[in-house]
């Protein structure tokens, strides 16, 4: 009897590890495509471009690292990681994405490994000496699919940026599992002292590449609920205890966080950005990324808040308020539902708009470390069906490779397409102005094309941005004025190039805006008002850049 038993843990285990090495290979070759992605002009120049903290990997760059933050946040580990692709890649983007590509793989196989433990903890479909060799493996396999191969992780790992996302998964899935590990063994043998600090050690070096992981301890607590069943009476002192040391370490990672965010001006104050506006943005935000991992169509890299914020979003707020409260309800009777929900919602907090430090509503890669409850629940869920509704064995392999066979064409064909917005950043801000034009996409394609000499492509998208502008941008709109005359300018078109820098300086009198008039008028044989223009710009006018309306205009005076 005890060696069939035996001979079964074997096999669960060995069912396993094959199902994760095979999630990790899937997901290898879906993403190699991203190796001919480039940089993208959306943060990779501060992150890597232009970093020059990456540029030496020795002991200044570790201090570095570990005693200041870099383009506004305290990420030791994910520095550290640019700075060794940079030291045997340079400024070549395909080490950089091949980095993202080998540590997305190895979390894609580590969500395989923590399905295991739990489903070994409660099975949700039977015994564990009722596995059916096929359907086991093959629910963790689905499971790591649904997360690896999911158009919303393409982001994360087609953005060479993102590499915080990626870095501190395979810190964060981790630190999960061996806390997973440690319960299992002290429930088994009564301790386990190396479980428990491996799971704190990933912890910390999660926390070293991005602050996301703060929520792991209230997921490591709704696990103990369930499936783990640890907050039984006389078992919750104990069990919170536990969790002293993470708690402690996510409440300085919190502090820090928020003081160094303060510092480089990140962070939106209530004055600014009322509480009721965060309150039903945030909850826009959960609805789609609810809508997006359910039906993955529409995928954009860039979403900006409206101004004003639309009636709609207060609607899906109230959506998620009621399906937050029917999950909670029914977790009474089935707790996995209210499990999932709360290991979805605990690791987007930190990413709603409670905490806003930038103008973005939502964005894909946010979903990463929430995405692996819904994974694991629908991968179980998905095999209690195959259960229910086959009975031999050749039934349950065909339904079960029917179901990878549509999950890998659905989700590789998707992702497939999403890695060709990531290839250029003309492709990247192409993207977003077909499905939802705005003023920045506009802009920043505008900026690509007079990068590449093709200054005619460059005006129309300014005007195009110019005739959208609404909100801050109505405000601001001289810097779309002065970016089109700079356009005009260099497509020798020095009549129009005139009338936008007159325009942009009626609203704002920068120096730099007046030495490319006088530039203009010099063209046009105007020598007279051009001088009066070089006289106001002074010898240093500097170079043109988005200016607020507050900006000194840098000595320049008169309109």
């Amino acid at each position: 009897m005890f060696s069939g038993f035996g001979a079964k843990v074997s096999f669960v285990k060995n069912g396993a590890m094959a199902a994760a090495l095979l999630a990790a290979i899937i997901c290898l070759l879906a993403y190699l495509p991203t190796l001919t992605c480039g940089f993208i002009n959306y943060d990779d120049p501060d992150y890597v471009l232009n970093n020059l903290v990456i540029r030496h990997l020795d002991w200044n760059l570790f201090t570095s690292a570990f005693t200041m933050p870099h383009a506004g946040y305290w990420m030791p580990l994910t520095w550290i990681s640019f700075a060794i692709d940079y030291h045997f890649w340079r400024l070549n983007p395909l080490g950089y994405h091949l980095t993202n590509i080998v540590l997305h793989t190895v979390n894609s196989g580590l969500v395989v490994l923590i399905a295991d433990r739990l489903f070994r903890q409660n099975s949700l479909y039977g015994s564990t000496a009722s596995i059916n060799k096929l359907l086991y493996p093959g629910m963790l396999l689905l499971a790591g699919l649904l997360f690896g191969l999911h158009p919303l992780r393409v982001e994360s790992v087609a953005w060479v940026t993102e590499r915080k996302d990626v870095l501190n998964g395979l810190f964060s899935f981790g630190s999960i599992l061996f806390y997973l590990r440690y319960c299992q063994k002290k429930a088994v043998a009564g301790a386990a002292a190396s479980e428990y600090i491996l799971s704190l050690a990933f912890f910390v070096l999660s926390l070293t590449a991005k602050s996301v992981s703060v929520v792991i301890p209230a997921m490591l607590l709704v696990a103990d609920w369930y499936p783990m069943g640890r907050l039984k009476k006389g078992n919750v002192g104990a069990v919170l205890v536990e969790k002293i040391p993470f708690l402690c370490l996510s409440a300085l990672m919190t502090l820090l966080t928020f003081y160094y965010t303060a510092q480089s001006g990140f962070l939106i104050t209530y004055e600014v950005f009322p509480f009721w506006q965060r309150f039903v943005v945030s909850g826009n935000a959960v609805f789609e990324y609810c809508r997006l991992l359910l039906y993955p169509i529409g995928i954009l890299p860039f979403h900006m808040i409206p101004d004003p914020i639309p009636l709609s979003f207060a609607v899906k707020t109230a959506v998620v308020v009621i399906l937050s409260c029917c999950c909670i309800f029914a977790g009474r009777k089935r707790p996995w539902i209210c499990a999932t929900w709360l290991v979805f919602i605990f690791p987007l907090l930190p990413v709603l708009a409670f905490f806003q430090n930038g103008d973005q509503a939502f964005a894909a890669r946010f979903t990463y470390l929430p995405s692996v409850g819904p994974s694991i629940a629908a991968g179980a869920i998905i095999a209690v069906a195959c259960r229910k509704g086959t009975g031999t064995a050749r039934h349950f392999c065909f339904a079960v490779s029917s179901i990878f066979v549509i999950i890998i064409f659905l989700y590789v064909g998707i992702t497939a397409r999403l890695i060709n917005v990531w290839k250029t950043p003309e492709a990247f801000w192409s993207r977003v102005i077909d499905l939802d034009p705005e003023v920045i996409a506009f802009k920043e394609r505008g900026k690509i094309h007079y990068q590449n000499g093709e200054y005619n492509a460059a005006i129309e998208d300014y005007s195009a941005a110019m005739k959208i502008a609404a909100g801050i941008f109505r405000t601001t709109v001289f810097n779309l004025y002065a970016y089109r005359g700079d356009a005009f300018l260099a497509a020798g078109r020095y009549c129009e190039a005139v009338q936008d820098f007159t325009t942009a300086i009626s609203m704002l009198p920068h120096k730099a805006y007046y030495y490319r008039r006088g530039l203009a008028l010099s063209a046009l044989g105007k020598p007279q008002a051009a001088a009066a223009d070089f006289e106001r710009s002074g010898p240093d006018p500097g170079p043109m850049g988005w200016f607020d309306k507050d900006e000194d205009s840098g000595g320049a005076t008169g309109r």
